[in-house]
């Protein structure tokens, strides 16, 4: 059956990042003419700018932490009926350059270890693992495994948010939309807008924000898709440093990491 999918990694949207429209002003009986010179409302809130700024320079700050998440799909069939998916990812980082993610979906079970030299992809079900060396930053490994090898890592906005691949210049819209409790956190809400893409997030109040939910809806698609993302943090971690290193399980194979076919 043919079907249309959402997008769900994060990654081109932040690079692009998106907006809500800001709210329309009432109606007026101004006159046409007076009207016509009156200059185009800013839709962009520089606040909800700044907003993002200062969330993505404190994730920059962060050195030890973990990160749960936990996301909900949508999948379009061809007759528009939408149909919800979830998968969860458990991440323990120590930046600049040490990684462990455990994603799993009812579909698919995944692990990723990296020790600052050495990146290993795991498939449990299968029991086949593939391993490719890399020195750099959490943030430059996302990007090389997404480039080179069509490996999305699961939320990897947290890694560019506060750096040049995040940048911030190119929003349609961009407004604050209020407060909401994400579990216990009070967090402010905002919305933005960028192409076809809308794009919401609900921020920490106070001198430390984090990102605690974001949900992202494709208005290409008619049926406007959603992905819905919590994030859980832990930022006093007791995680060993012996977690980002692989050991091969009895009876576990080898395999290439093979690069993706370039056009």
């Amino acid at each position: 059956m043919t079907s249309r999918y959402l997008v769900l990694g994060l990654l081109a949207m932040s690079a692009a990042t998106t907006g809500v429209s800001a709210q329309t002003a009432p109606a007026t009986s101004t006159p046409p003419a007076a009207a016509a010179a009156a200059p185009a409302a800013n839709l962009v809130d520089p606040a909800a700018v700044q907003a993002l700024k200062d969330m993505g320079a404190h994730l920059r700050t962060l050195k030890r932490f973990g990160v749960s998440t936990e996301l909900t799909g949508e999948r379009v069939l061809a007759d528009g009926q939408k149909l919800q998916h979830t998968a969860t990812a458990d991440m323990d980082v120590d930046t600049p350059s040490r990684l462990r993610i455990m994603m799993l979906s009812a579909r698919n079970e995944r692990e990723l270890y990296w020790d600052g030299k050495v990146v290993t992809l795991f498939t449990p079900a299968q029991k086949y693992y593939s391993q490719i060396e890399f020195s750099g930053t959490v943030g430059e490994l996302v990007k090389k495994l997404e480039d080179r090898y069509n490996v999305e890592v699961p939320m990897s906005d947290l890694f560019t948010w506060g750096t040049p691949a995040a940048p911030l210049d190119k929003l349609d819209s961009a407004m604050n939309a209020g407060q909401d409790f994400v579990g216990k956190d009070l967090c402010d809400h905002y919305a933005f807008r960028k192409d076809m893409i809308d794009f919401q997030i609900w921020i920490t109040t106070g001198d430390k924000p984090l990102p605690r939910k974001i949900v992202i809806t494709n208005r290409a698609d008619e049926a406007r898709p959603q992905s819905v993302t919590f994030i859980d943090w832990n930022l006093k971690p007791t995680f060993t440093d012996s977690v980002f290193k692989f050991v091969p399980p009895k009876g576990a194979s080898k395999i290439e990491m093979v690069p993706r076919k370039t056009k």
